[in-house]
């Protein structure tokens, strides 16, 4: 999911490939999107962008033609509010280009015409028109740096901090532009243990009145000469990532290899996982703390847990039960009937089956007092036969 770098960086893509350009006619909705339709139309407009943790918003603003003012009837300007959800981002195409999901697109007026288009793949995104920043959204951790830590450490008694640090890092009430990533590796160069009162981490530390650091490429030493704390992290680590290569986001040639080498614990090897209440995985090292969720595994031990149960299950599998071994199913076969016979001379048994057990295991007794009786009616016959015979 994007985070507070990957929608500012958003913002510079836009006021870079949009800076000089005229745009014209209607705003255009996909027939997919369930998102509201866009009602402005203007002969020649321009775009700009600006963001606030996770929101960046467009601003769209006619133009007046050559040398002239705008005219009293023109269309006034309008600001679009964009959530990107999982997948959105902004792409600059030609119009034979467009890309598949595309959801509203912004068309130029020169020929042949490009496309500034917000594509959702995954369509979680969401834009607003005639939008404002949302209210219920913190300060920006990067850029309003100063209101962010005065917001939060002001409002260490709302219950909101009586979670788990690492749930209350994606409150963006609190911190507006941390998402999952950012939290891990937040709280891993600090050794805090993600399941550890949030309350507790952040109370004794001081409300700064420094000014917001800006985008300089000394970012990195004045880091290593401050003494960091959580606030003050969530305010640095999102900028390393804003200058990471340096050339700024561009979604044509996206290459996550120097992101990725950057990664010092979210999905690297080696590193615990767990879920939170809200069932977002967190990765950390060491002790999860002591709000952890009991009994709770990552999703890698659980797998890894029931491949070792598969295994163990495999391996004691009793011989018995091994196909092809005549000798143990007789034995089985042997043991079964004891069974039954023993069950018949103590009168247990009922029922259908104890009936039919009981016809069947009399079977043999009837047959033999048949015969016992036929041998007892022919022996006399033949005792009188020869005394007959001896007379």
């Amino acid at each position: 999911m994007p985070e507070g770098p990957e929608l500012h960086l958003a913002s510079l893509y836009v006021n870079r490939a949009c800076g000089g350009v005229v745009f014209t006619g209607a705003v255009r909705k996909s027939e997919v999107s369930k998102n509201p339709d866009v009602p402005f139309c203007c002969e020649a407009y321009s775009i700009t962008a600006t963001s606030r943790g996770k929101e960046v918003k467009l601003t769209l603003a006619p133009m007046g033609a050559e040398g002239r003012e705008l005219t009293a009837d023109a269309p006034k300007p309008m600001d679009i509010v964009f959530h990107f959800g999982m997948s959105g981002l902004f792409k600059m195409t030609t119009e034979d280009d467009l890309p598949k999901h595309a959801h509203l697109s912004f068309y130029t007026k020169e020929k042949p015409r490009r496309v500034l288009s917000f594509v959702d793949t995954r369509r979680f995104g969401s834009w607003h028109p005639n939008g404002t920043w949302q209210p219920d959204r913190g300060p920006c951790t990067m850029f309003e740096y100063k209101s962010f830590r005065e917001c939060v450490l002001s409002r260490l008694s709302d219950p909101a901090f009586d979670k788990p640090v690492c749930e209350v890092l994606l409150n963006q009430k609190y911190f507006n532009g941390i998402g999952n990533y950012l939290r891990a590796e937040i709280l891993y160069r600090l050794n805090i243990a993600p399941f550890e009162c949030a309350r507790t981490v952040l109370t004794g530390l001081d409300i700064d009145v420094c000014e917001p650091w800006q985008l300089l490429a000394d970012t990195k030493q004045h880091v290593k000469q401050e003494m960091p704390d959580l606030l003050r992290l969530c305010h640095t680590v999102p900028l390393e990532v804003v200058n990471l290569s340096g050339k700024g986001y561009d979604p044509e040639k996206a290459n996550y290899s120097e992101f990725e080498a950057w990664l010092k614990c979210y999905y690297v090897d080696g590193m615990k996982s767990l879920r939170d209440s809200n069932g977002r995985t967190i990765w950390f090292s060491g002790d999860p703390g002591p709000m952890a969720p009991k009994g709770a595994k990552s999703p890698k031990a659980r797998k890894r847990v029931k491949k070792e149960d598969d295994h163990v299950s495999t391996v004691k599998k009793p011989a018995r039960c091994r196909s092809g071994n005549t000798t143990e199913k007789k034995a089985i076969k042997m043991e079964t009937e004891a069974k039954q016979t023993v069950k018949k001379e103590n009168g247990s048994g009922s029922g259908r089956r104890a009936g039919k057990a009981r016809e069947t295991s009399e079977l043999p007794n009837r047959e033999s007092k048949s015969r016992s009786n036929k041998s007892k009616t022919h022996q006399p016959q033949r005792q009188i036969h020869r005394g007959r015979t001896h007379k």
